[in-house]
């Protein structure tokens, strides 16, 4: 899994005033739990950019500047329900020899045969919580949905692998064909018409005995 660095300070006021104060200027509080020590740091907002805003997970170096670096994961983030501002992040400190619980993103590789044929790709996971050693943890969770006829479905079971433990039930199902409502709605209008036009020709034969 790709790492990314972040510099930044550490905290040693963390009260009101101060975490007030270091919001208005640009910067973000964040904490860092899991080891023997709980760690106070702060870091320019813009520095969480590739990490929060982004579909792709990442675990992170935290560089601090007293020539610390920790190695961590995102464990949970504020936002400011007006301005969605990084106000808050949580992390986890990880090490080597002790798994961690990530969501991974799933991406489906292969042409769908029942979406070739019309039905549609309807996701029930985009991401899959799964635990294990961050050194062998995926970037991304792959499955083949070549086989996938309309009404086949894909679960948490096909995309099973030895370096991680998925921690969904094993009939969680991860994406699924489905049949188009296009598809639906033609299949109707022909029906529709079919019953029209059986219909005139059952009038017809009236028509002709009356003017008889």
């Amino acid at each position: 899994m790709k790492s990314l660095t972040i510099n930044a300070s550490q905290r040693e006021s963390v009260g009101k005033k101060a975490t007030k104060a270091l919001r208005n200027a640009g910067q973000v509080p964040c904490v860092i739990y899991g080891g023997d020590t709980v760690t106070h740091f702060t870091a320019p907002e813009i520095a969480f950019n590739e990490l929060v805003y982004t579909p792709n997970v990442h675990t992170v170096v935290i560089a601090l500047d007293n020539g610390t670096k920790i190695n961590a994961i995102l464990q949970d983030i504020q936002f400011h329900p007006v301005t969605d501002k990084i106000l808050h992040i949580d992390f986890i400190e990880i090490f080597d020899d002790k798994p961690i619980t990530m969501e991974i993103p799933f991406h489906a590789t292969g042409n769908s045969r029942g979406v070739k044929n019309g039905g549609v790709l309807r996701y029930n996971l985009r991401r899959i919580k799964v635990k294990g050693l961050a050194s062998k943890l995926p970037d991304f969770i792959e499955g083949d949905i070549t086989h996938l006829k309309i009404g086949n479905k894909l679960y948490v079971t096909d995309v099973a692998s030895e370096d991680y433990t998925i921690l969904h039930p094993d009939n969680t199902v991860i994406c699924m064909v489905k049949t188009s409502r296009n598809v639906i709605a033609d299949d109707e209008d022909e029906e529709e018409e079919t019953e029209a036009a059986e219909g005139e020709e059952t009038a017809a034969p009236a028509e002709d005995s009356s003017a008889e």
